[in-house]
């Protein structure tokens, strides 16, 4: 049974009720309809896939420098799934199996990918030969399949991840795909700063790295209710794959060797944390790089309105000539219907163009956050471009200020117990793989790993009391 009513006409709850909000936002904006007919699977509007298209186009930009864009089959037959041991033990409850072609019974199950390693380093293997084909690094943008058993919610926990976006690196040693772990993190960090989104970066507790991993590097957003994000993460594979697969390269002096390889990954989780970090109760607001629309032209009309739709045309007409992304309202509703839509869908300025204001030779600036002013017509294009950066700074400096606020120091279990229950702790961890299950056991959230920060003074691990210098963050997890 279908529901009749417009998704997208309903009022937006208050952002302090975040759950409602968020899974009213996607709607209300135009981001994902969640109706399909499959749990776990979303069709993405094409307001929301413009969005998405603006958003990953940062990330191919910062990969293309030294990374080539491929792609890779979706099935992957079983005897090469099942190799590695490690690896499909941490994905063997997740997996779709494709079992038919029509109605014949297929002599090889296929897995619908849930991650790419078992598809990609057979064919590694073929085209490594010598210390010349290295470093070789490669990406694709896909989509990915994990039958999610727990409570699905749109973007964040998925049966289809439509835009998983996955790079796979082998080098001749493993110091040199450590340090490209290192580059890994440092684009996504520079990814995640033109969004406008800060982030904790962690090594994660040997029992939640990746699966065939020797260490994960993952990366953290804290959503406005206090619960943890993981948007991104980079793994340390060294020779684990290699071996399984018989990836090997002949070095300078004509000996075999395995390659060391590297893995990193972003999904569509990235516009999760853009919608949810910099929302607020009229809807989105995007930075300026990723809007899909950057301005829109609202005319404020009186009596004969040719003369300013024209005047509105004219504008639209020199910020497009400048690269700008632009659209002129001149649908019929009144100004404030038009006002209250493009606010739902986070358009990072509104010029606003009426008798007056052409009278007086300016156009008024509205940037999405409320800040607003009059501007000569002639310096358009500065004054826009300017608000849309000044925007930036706004959202990046609110974002920093909020994470901050949900992260607290606390030095017992107790006040661990208390803090998660709204945000993220940070607390002693001597390092003990049974002090950090007693931890996660006795706080009752997960634990991120070890902070990327300065190391505390010493103090007592809080469940075996030995002096450390180390510690985890503590959080509850989408």
């Amino acid at each position: 049974m279908t529901d009749s009513k417009d998704p997208r006409e309903a009022k937006l709850p208050e952002k302090s009720n975040f759950s409602e909000w968020y899974h009213e936002l996607l709607k209300s904006a135009e981001i994902i309809d969640v109706r399909y007919p499959v749990k776990g699977m979303c069709v993405w509007y094409p307001f929301g896939f413009a969005l998405r298209r603006s958003v990953y186009n940062i990330i191919k930009e910062l990969l293309d420098v030294d990374h080539y864009e491929t792609q890779f089959p979706l099935l992957i037959p079983e005897q090469e799934f099942m190799k590695e041991a490690e690896h499909i033990k941490g994905f063997e409850d997740e997996v779709y199996w494709v079992t038919h072609g029509g109605t014949s019974p297929l002599d090889v199950k296929l897995a619908l990918r849930p991650t790419s390693e078992t598809a990609i380093y057979p064919m590694f293997k073929l085209w490594i030969r010598s210390h010349a084909d290295l470093p070789l690094r490669v990406y694709q943008i896909i989509n990915t399949f994990r039958y999610e058993t727990k409570h699905t919610r749109p973007l964040i926990r998925l049966r289809e991840i439509t835009s998983f976006k996955e790079a796979h690196t082998a080098h001749a040693t493993w110091d040199e795909a450590a340090a490209q772990v290192e580059v890994a993190v440092e684009r996504y960090a520079e990814f995640y700063r033109r969004l406008a989104i800060p982030f904790l970066t962690c090594k994660r507790p040997s029992w939640d790295k990746f699966p065939g991993a020797d260490y994960s590097i993952a990366l953290d957003v804290i959503m406005p209710d206090g619960r943890t994000l993981q948007v991104g993460t980079a793994h340390l594979l060294g020779t684990n794959f290699a071996k399984t697969y018989g990836i090997t390269y002949e070095d300078a002096e004509g000996e075999q060797r395995l390659v060391n390889q590297s893995c990193y990954g972003i999904s569509e989780r990235c516009i999760a944390a853009l919608i949810s970090v910099h929302g607020d109760d009229r809807g989105l607001i995007l930075p300026w790089e990723v809007a899909p629309i950057q301005v829109v032209i609202v005319p404020i009309v009186f009596g004969d309105k040719a003369p300013i739709i024209e005047a509105c045309r004219a504008l639209e007409r020199e910020l497009s000539a400048a690269g700008i992304r632009v659209k002129v309202d001149e649908g019929d509703e009144r100004p404030g219907a038009k006002f209250y839509r493009w606010e739902m869908r986070g358009v990072p300025i509104r010029l606003e163009l009426g008798p007056r204001d052409m009278a007086k030779g300016q156009v008024v600036i509205v940037r999405r956050d409320g800040a607003k002013r009059a501007v000569p017509r002639d310096g358009i294009v500065e004054a826009v471009i300017e608000e849309g950066h000044a925007l930036q700074e706004v959202l990046a400096k609110k974002a920093r200020a909020s994470m901050e606020e949900h992260i607290r120091l606390v030095q017992t279990v107790e006040e661990a117990i208390e803090q998660v229950k709204t945000g993220v702790a940070r607390i002693r961890w001597c390092g003990s793989v049974d002090c950090g299950h007693q931890l996660e056991d006795l706080v009752g959230a997960n634990m991120l790993g070890e902070p990327r920060e300065e190391p505390l003074l010493p103090g007592p691990c809080p469940i075996c009391n030995a002096s450390t210098t180390g510690s985890t963050y503590m959080a509850r997890q989408y």
